[in-house]
């Protein structure tokens, strides 16, 4: 064999070094043996030891077209890309209340108007779930997808200039919060099963990571926007607006090159009709409502029962309140997501219900403030795992559930988003604007869900 046909055959079979007679033939070989394992050893290194999921080229970017062929062939590029489309979430949801009173100010929109602003956003998320359920897998996920965060993108930009197109400034407003409402509620219709569908593993782990992104987007908005407010000054919302508008509008370029694999092959994922006559369908969306009531019905009155339940300022009752409910509730998820191997999933999150139950007791009745600022912060924690937990076993539940499933179910953890927080008001105007009684009553929330828990543990069908 002459010398180039044993340098090919090692270089492209990774051999050892043979013994050869021929020193500088038998340098070469050596050489290319100790690249080929350094190559494979820096591979290992970055997927834990284990094979990808998905093949792909070799890590190193030598040349742009490189690192594109790599993004459209790595799955890891999709789930980074999930995780910004859930801080963008965050964002449409958290930015416009931090200027609820600048718009009171600047525009002199009573407060009773201002307030419909919370409902049209939800309204219109409702809407978009439910007509998602039925054409999003007509449509696609990658142009689905794409949209949603073209419209975020488009709200937050209007939100500072569509009020000045009108003579009244409040049409504007609406319009700006419908478009950014649209781009949200398909991004949380989209992005969980985006996630459940891609070849990897640790599905339920992947899921409470993913959700903890919008803890931490949150947290993210309400923090750096009054950064930005008290640098540039509220005159600079409008600018302040347009600077989150980039982030949806550079994650849809991203998008444009991930790769997106189906969550069910096609023809054969459950229709709408049927899901609707699953017993099972019905016991996970009894789980979503509850998990959306649990959550909401603390972080919504969160600032206002610290402030004037506690007695604590407003700057420290939002950072004593809304924050640390955020922070925890995020912490539990990375929690999980670290864990989610170790642990029995459905008695976890029956162990977070009880959890729940006992933050509720403990921020009512305590005569504390301390202890029912507490109470406040592990209710964050408890609720943490409830919502991706959910979409976790429909998964498993209901392997053929397909993008219609998930938009039911996010549809029903809106309606639950909508349903606690205004029976926790209703009750407290009864009781004389108490708010410690309005969030006793949500304690039936956590207790509907263990319920919901036993009889998907009975096998319902």
């Amino acid at each position: 064999m002459c010398k180039n046909c044993v340098f090919i055959f090692a270089n492209r079979l990774a051999l050892p070094p043979v013994k050869c007679y021929d020193s500088e033939l038998a340098v070469t070989i050596q050489v290319q043996y100790q690249a080929k394992n350094a190559i494979r050893r820096r591979q290992r290194r970055r997927t834990n030891g284990k094979r990808p999921a998905v093949s792909g080229p070799d890590i190193r970017y030598d040349t742009q077209e490189e690192f594109s062929m790599n993004i459209r062939n790595n799955y890891k590029h999709t789930i980074a890309a999930s995780y910004i489309g859930y801080v963008t979430q965050a964002i449409v949801n958290n930015f416009a209340p931090l200027l609820f009173l600048t718009f009171h100010d600047t525009y002199q929109i009573p407060l009773e108007m201002i307030g419909l602003l919370v409902t049209i956003n939800f309204g219109t998320q409702l809407i978009v779930d439910l007509v998602s359920a039925k054409y999003v897998d007509r449509i696609g996920y990658r142009p689905a997808i794409i949209l949603a965060h073209v419209f975020a993108a488009a709200g937050l930009v209007g939100l500072g200039f569509l009020p000045e197109l009108f003579s009244n400034p409040y049409p504007g407003i609406c319009l700006a919060v419908i478009l950014y409402a649209i781009g949200g509620g398909l991004i949380e219709v989209l992005i969980s099963p985006i996630v459940e569908a891609c070849p990897t593993d640790g599905k339920s782990a992947a899921m409470s990571l993913l959700h903890s992104f919008y803890c931490w987007g949150s947290v993210l908005v309400i923090l750096v926007s009054t950064l930005l407010f008290a640098v540039c000054g509220m005159n600079a919302w409008k600018q302040i607006a347009c600077l989150w508008a980039c982030i949806p509008a550079l994650n849809a370029i991203y998008f444009t090159q991930v790769p997106i694999a189906s969550l069910t092959e096609e023809g054969k994922s459950m229709g709408i009709r049927e899901l609707l006559h699953s017993g099972i369908f019905w016991v996970l969306a009894l789980l979503m409502v509850c998990a959306g009531a649990s959550e909401l019905s603390m972080s919504q009155w969160a600032s206002a029962f610290t402030e004037s339940g506690l007695h604590i300022s407003k700057t420290s009752g939002d950072l004593a309140g809304p924050c640390f409910f955020a922070v925890l509730m995020g912490s539990a998820r990375v929690f999980h997501a670290k864990l989610a191997e170790k642990l029995n999933l459905s008695r976890y999150m029956g162990f977070c219900a009880l959890l729940c139950i006992i933050s509720y007791l403990l921020a009512a009745l305590s005569p504390i403030a301390l202890l029912s600022l507490l109470g406040c912060g592990l209710c964050g924690f408890s609720v943490g795992v409830m919502w991706p937990g959910v979409f976790s076993i429909a998964a498993e539940k209901c392997p053929r559930g397909g993008t219609a499933m998930f938009a039911l179910l996010a549809l029903a953890g809106d309606t639950g988003c909508s349903v606690g927080p205004t029976l926790v008001g209703f009750v407290s105007a009864a009781a004389n604007d108490s708010l410690k009684t309005g969030l006793l009553t949500a304690v039936l929330f956590p207790a509907l869900l263990l319920f919901g828990l036993f009889l998907s543990k009975k096998g319902v069908r």
